[in-house]
Order: C-alpha cells, then sequence, then structure tokens
C-alpha cells in the first residue's frame, strides 16, 4: 500500500508533505507534486501535513484515478526533498474542482 497524491494538489503544491516525508518519496512537476509507490513505506505523515487535503491512501476511492499518474510521473520528474514555495496563486485554486485539465506533465524545479 501507498498514498497518492490526487487532483487537488494541482495548482496548489504547497510542499509541506516533502518535509516530513521518511524516505523522500516525493517527485516535483511543474504544477503538482507525487509519490513514487514503490518508494513509500505507507507511514501516512504526508497526508496530515497537505494543506490541499489531496493525499490520500491508495485504498481510498479518491485516488484511484490518481495512481497510475502517480507511479507514471514520479518515474520522470526531479525528486525532491525539501519545501519549496507554494504558487503565489495557491490559495485561490484550492478547493476547486475539476481541475485535472490544468494538470502540466513537465518536471518542476527543485
Amino acid at each position: 500500500m501507498a498514498y497518492v497524491v490526487a487532483e487537488n494538489c494541482i495548482r496548489c503544491k504547497y510542499m509541506d508533505c516533502v518535509e516530513v516525508c521518511p524516505v523522500d518519496c516525493f517527485y516535483v512537476g511543474e504544477n503538482m507534486l507525487v509519490i513514487h509507490p514503490d518508494e513509500c513505506i505507507d507511514c501516512g505523515v504526508c497526508e496530515p501535513e497537505c494543506p490541499a487535503e489531496a493525499i490520500f491512501p491508495d485504498s481510498d476511492d479518491k485516488a484511484a484515478d490518481w495512481a497510475e499518474l502517480n507511479r507514471t510521473y514520479s518515474q520522470q520528474w526531479p525528486n525532491i526533498t525539501r519545501k519549496g514555495d507554494a504558487p503565489a496563486d495557491a490559495e485561490d485554486w484550492n478547493g476547486k474542482p475539476d481541475k485535472k485539465q490544468f494538470f502540466d506533465p513537465n518536471p518542476g524545479s527543485v
């Protein structure tokens, strides 16, 4: 079992979760983070740290559509081990529905 970053991370990308991860399993895209499912140890410390409430166990129905995306992009994007700055408009995007259309497949910077 692993945790999955889901839709509400898109354009929020707060990164509080990165700092608490004991195994550094987060990867950064241009406008969201993902978790590498083979590196995640299912400790759960990242879930309560996410201000956007975008992290779920892969057994949660909210994670189902995002598990494969996390797997795919965690193999393409750079690993991130330190919290960076959230986008200036993150609060404006937090909680907005239907953000999948804004997903950017490009890697982010560390």
